[in-house]
């Protein structure tokens, strides 16, 4: 009679997946034949071990079992006894399977990822641009339609590892000793060899050639961003899949602005007279001249904004603002006619001031007298 799963695994019926899990890697480890000298025992341990696992940790499964047993249409494990075994085995050590099995390399390899930089103005940042980049990248060769043959020739099984792609190794651990396989050094793990390579890419399918592309900078993108142009990078030797191209963006500083996320800034110096006045000035952003109202009295350090003025939203609708934060300028150069409007200002508005050269010279020459 077939034991209960749940024995086996040594959990109660209302065990936790995170415990029937753990129960299950602890037994693997402890049962795997690796780690106990090809002991008969301890491998039909492990396949009890593994079927059991295979039922509890598939929900559905496990409740046909609770209800109807190993009579039940999932409560065993039809076909191959050993099915599902070398993929829980692997998703827990790695390496290869039970019982030296291995895993064939699904497709040839990919191509390389390609990293370029594409430098954009300022307002080509803020507005959007297409930018045309050129980068040296691995095409296909075209004289054996990137197979690596010489045309009317074919390709040969690879004698280091008959064919799989793969070879095994051990290797020790803290369990003993472990098999596992990795890729055929002869072949890279293609399972085959060329002996009559082409002689435009020697063999590899594929030629570096300098290519150019257009990127489409999205308005608003900002210094540091990177755009990912799919399948843009190298192509795979031997007809292997094409990576993917990443191209970082740097922005040109702007000789006024600055930005600040979304908003764009700009300290806009006002002379005294019109700050305490107030004036109408043509101010002119991005988009054009538009008037700016500088209120009677505005002092150093007060903020105005644009709305809409700014960048655009990457996600999303909308703009940012335009910040603008007023610099009162005090006059220098003044001249007699200037310094005594001031003067009469200051008398005035009852405002103390220095008298007339009464700088770092006037007090030289009062030393001296």
């Amino acid at each position: 009679m077939p034991r209960d799963h749940y024995e086996v695994l040594g959990v109660d019926r209302d065990a936790t997946a995170a415990e029937v899990k753990s129960a299950y890697r602890r037994l693997a480890r402890q049962h795997h034949p690796d780690a106990n000298n090809g002991d008969p025992a301890a491998e039909v341990e492990f396949k009890a071990v593994a079927a059991s696992y295979k039922v509890l940790a598939d929900p559905e499964a496990r409740q046909a079992y609770d209800r109807f047993g190993h009579d039940g249409p999932s409560g065993g494990m039809a076909g191959d006894p050993f099915g599902g075994i070398n993929d829980i085995f692997e998703s827990f050590f790695g390496g290869g399977g039970f019982g030296g099995s291995t895993r064939r390399r699904s497709g040839p390899k990919p191509g390389e990822d390609l990293e370029t930089t594409v430098l954009v103005d300022f307002e080509e940042a803020v507005f959007g641009s297409e930018e045309e980049i050129t980068v040296r990248t691995a095409v296909a060769c075209t004289n054996c339609e990137a197979t690596g043959l010489t045309p009317g020739t074919s390709a040969e099984r690879c004698g280091g590892c008959r064919g799989s792609g793969q070879v095994q190794q051990v290797r020790q651990s803290l369990l003993g000793q472990m098999l596992t396989s990795a890729p055929c050094p002869t072949c890279s793990g293609r399972g085959e060899v060329i002996s009559d390579p082409c002689v435009d890419c020697r063999g590899e399918g594929r030629r570096v050639e300098e290519c150019s592309f257009t990127v489409n900078v999205r308005a608003g993108v900002d210094e540091g961003t990177t755009l990912r142009l799919t399948g843009r990078g190298a192509v795979g030797p031997r007809g292997g899949p094409t990576g993917d191209l990443y191209v970082h963006v740097r922005v040109r500083p702007h000789p006024v602005f600055e930005r600040h996320g979304v908003d764009l800034y700009h300290q806009l110096h006002v002379p005294v007279t019109q700050a305490a006045l107030g004036v109408d000035l043509d101010y002119e952003t991005l988009d054009g001249t538009v008037e700016v109202r500088i209120p009677a009295g505005t002092q150093t350090g007060e903020v105005f904004r644009l709305r809409e003025s700014g960048v655009p939203h990457l996600q999303g609708r909308g703009r940012g603002d335009m910040v603008l934060e007023v610099v009162v300028d005090t006059p220098t150069g003044l001249s007699a006619e200037g310094e005594e409007l001031l003067r009469s200002l200051a008398v005035d508005r009852d405002e103390a001031v220095g008298e007339p050269g009464d700088g770092l010279i006037s007090r030289i020459r009062s030393a001296f007298r």
